[in-house]
């Protein structure tokens, strides 16, 4: 199957929804080290960025996105439209990352 379209919008360019197929959902849980953590807060104090962090969350992304694709293909779909991400806490360290939307069928307009 080629690669599932996934967009945060209702509908995708030059293609029409023919098909609703149901929710989808992609997720991920990330933590981060001690290590990092300090080295993290150190560079945060300081005004710099936390690249441990950003590549952390850019995983978790990722993560939810494949898994978002696995339920989009299970479904028989070729798109997701209206995805959404969505980041809570979920303790010290822990980040929950989900990503939902919409699987449908489309065709050439």
């Amino acid at each position: 199957m080629a690669e599932i379209t996934i967009t945060t919008t209702d509908g995708l360019e030059g293609r029409e929804v023919v098909e609703y197929c149901g929710v989808v959902s992609g997720e991920a849980v990330i933590g981060a080290n001690v290590v990092s953590d300090i080295a993290a807060g150190i560079r945060d104090v300081v005004g710099g960025r936390s690249g441990s962090y950003e590549k952390k969350i850019e995983t978790g992304r990722e993560e939810a996105i494949a898994d978002l694709r696995a339920d989009a293909e299970e479904l028989g779909a070729d798109a997701v439209v209206g995805a959404t991400f969505d980041y809570e806490e979920m303790g010290e360290g822990m980040l929950w990352v989900n990503l939902s939307g919409t699987a449908v069928k489309t065709r050439r307009a």
